[in-house]
């Protein structure tokens, strides 16, 4: 009898292999779906090239903050990656990934990502404090920029987020000399409105919440994940590429995840193209039965008031909608 650790192994051997057959079954050198952030998939909606412009005109300002905010999987770690990518050559990064810190322990972690040495037995926020606007004067007179990226913002405690506004209080005559981008769900939102945190939000230079993709973004997604495997739009039945928006809600992780499903499960049962009801059941298997039917019946509903809306706009009569 298998443990359960070997269990967990065969199934996971077992899905890889599945992976393998139906990339040659479909055509594909490349798994396309794939929720790893492989920067060859890259995909800028035109909401994600709108965020990113945000930010970039944000740090250009002299203002110490700018903010992007989104549900989880709407792509805020794509739009934070192009960013960097953007950023010119004369800037230093620090990267904060883990925000559940104490105010002691983030100014300690900047200073490692700043490549400061220091001695934890002086630790201590005047301490690190000194050591890093020492720091930022140090890049500011090299021609330096120095800017503060903090992921998951929303976990960070209002005392954690006033020690890093203090931080941007070092600035010369036209300029902040750390600028601090703050990403985070919509939670983070609702933090800043905190009485206390009123002084950090009056100085976000930018902010921009990132919205799902639309039903033809979605369509341009999976064109634009298959076309980079080698891959075509057209594997997908037109009604399943519907389904993909009515299901996922436009969030690319969630799409994912289902387009990967529903590619495997299209393999086993020897399908040329994914349709919609093979798409539903995998959808099933990943987010569950009820969740699948909660959103197909919220579809039917939206549409039925659509067209009720719209018999009414057309001057037909109600009962026309049942001819």
């Amino acid at each position: 009898m298998l443990c359960s650790g070997s269990l967990f192994v065969v199934i996971k051997i077992i899905k890889g292999a599945l992976a393998t057959m139906y990339l040659n079954y479909f055509g594909l050198n490349d798994n396309p779906f794939s929720i790893a952030p492989n920067p060859d998939y890259l995909y800028m909606s035109p909401r994600h090239k709108e965020a990113l412009a945000h930010l970039t005109f944000g740090l250009r300002e002299s203002g110490g903050f700018v903010m992007l905010t989104g549900e989880v999987g709407t792509g805020k770690t794509t739009v934070s990656r192009k960013l960097l990518q953007q950023l010119p050559d004369n800037t230093q990064v620090a990267m904060i990934l883990n925000p559940t810190l104490s105010a002691l322990e983030l100014l300690a972690t900047v200073c490692d990502e700043l490549g400061l040495e220091y001695n934890p037995e002086q630790a201590s926020l005047k301490y690190f404090t000194d050591l890093i606007l020492s720091k930022l004067a140090q890049n500011h007179q090299a021609g330096i920029n120095t800017v503060l990226m903090v992921d998951e913002a929303q976990h960070l405690l209002p005392e954690v987020l006033e020690q890093l506004r203090l931080l941007t209080n070092l600035e010369t005559n036209r300029e902040k000399l750390l600028k601090v981008v703050l990403i985070g769900q919509p939670e983070l939102q609702q933090l800043l409105k905190r009485n206390e945190l009123r002084q950090l939000a009056q100085r976000i230079t930018a902010r921009y919440h990132l919205l799902p993709l639309t039903a033809p973004e979605v369509s341009s997604y999976i064109a634009h994940r298959l076309s980079v495997a080698e891959g075509d739009i057209s594997i997908f039945s037109k009604s399943t590429l519907r389904a993909v928006h009515q299901i996922t809600g436009g969030i690319p992780r969630v799409i994912n995840l289902l387009c990967d499903r529903a590619l495997t499960l299209s393999f086993t049962k020897q399908h040329a193209v994914v349709q919609k009801t093979i798409f539903l059941a995998a959808a099933e298997q990943i987010l569950g039965a009820d969740v699948v039917s909660q959103r197909v019946q919220s579809h039917r509903k939206w549409y039925l008031v659509s067209a009720f809306v719209m018999a009414i706009v057309c001057g037909y009569g109600i009962g026309s909608l049942y001819v």
